[in-house]
């Protein structure tokens, strides 16, 4: 085929994307929009050449009420939750609404560069019966892998994304960063202030943390104070620069407006996938570097 009728072709393909009833969208590696066909910005309140992030476009979507149909009173932790699923699996399929009163299957393909493709079908002619019981099914399936205080993956769920990672860092040999973070001398919060303030300062640390991770990267709950961190394709420096930058934004919060001069900190272990690692001698590592930066003073990062 010669390169003007290869050309032809992708033209008329190009066309035909941006033409098709089916809702097509392509978000880079820091889930800002970079395309989105004709069917995708009606659907959605998008205007041509946008390139809103992920996280604006929902925000818009809520506030405007036209687009996504998002089920919440409280949008900002509904945000965190949605986030902490988006962009975690290769490939993700799941039901949505739109406020028009469509009904959509969304799958979300993450590319080899960290992009991530969206397509949607409308499945309005669904059985309202059947789309009802599937509904259920997703909350009840949402419910079981989300923590129910701060909105991100509880502690099964992360740790089955720490498999699906260490497996995929096995099979191709890119790079893995997994932290363990603990929130510092977080007792004394509870019993000085009470565990209603205890549970503002969890929801504020998740708060600090999630907006600078990507897309694809994994953050969780392991219970209590404790949190894990995944990062795939870091480099030793790239994760330790961003962990850094984690601990200052959690030293320079103040969560209670009503004691302004509380502040709190936390600490970090980190540990490198080495090929051979299984995720409990990965995990057992960065559990020593947790320990390792709370005897050396807490409020600071420990590699092991």
């Amino acid at each position: 085929m010669s390169l003007p009728e290869q050309g032809a072709i992708a033209g008329e393909l190009q066309a035909a994307l941006h033409d098709s009833p089916v809702l097509l969208a392509l978000f880079d590696r820091h889930d800002r929009l970079r395309y989105a066909n004709a069917a995708f910005c009606q659907a959605y309140d998008v205007a041509p050449h946008e390139t809103l992030s992920w996280s604006e476009l929902m925000r818009r979507n809520y506030q405007r009420c036209i687009g996504a149909l998002i089920y919440t009173h409280d949008f900002e932790a509904w945000l965190v939750s949605a986030r902490s699923r988006r962009g975690k699996q290769v490939y993700r399929a799941f039901e949505a609404d739109l406020t028009d009163g469509r009904w959509i299957w969304m799958t979300e393909a993450m590319q080899p560069d960290g992009s991530m493709l969206c397509v949607a079908t409308d499945m309005s002619e669904l059985k309202v019966s059947e789309r009802e019981l599937r509904q259920a099914r997703d909350l009840a399936q949402r419910a079981a892998q989300t923590d129910p205080l701060t909105s991100i993956c509880n502690r099964s769920a992360i740790m089955q994304q720490f498999a699906r990672l260490l497996a995929r860092a096995a099979a191709n040999g890119l790079p893995l960063a997994v932290a363990i973070i603990d929130l510092d001398h977080f007792k004394q919060i509870n019993d000085r202030l009470g565990h209603p303030a205890g549970d503002r300062v969890i929801i504020d640390f998740v708060q600090r943390i999630q907006p600078m991770l990507r897309p694809h990267d994994g953050f969780g709950r392991l219970g209590g104070e404790e949190f894990l961190l995944l990062l795939p394709g870091y480099s030793q420096s790239e994760a330790e620069l961003s962990l850094h930058a984690m601990l200052a934004a959690v030293a320079a919060s103040r969560p209670l407006p009503e004691l302004p001069g509380f502040g709190y900190s936390c600490s970090a272990g980190l540990a490198m996938w080495r090929a051979g690692d299984d995720l409990a001698q990965l995990y057992a590592r960065a559990d020593v570097a947790l320990y390792q930066a709370k005897a050396s003073g807490r409020n600071t990062l420990c590699r092991h």
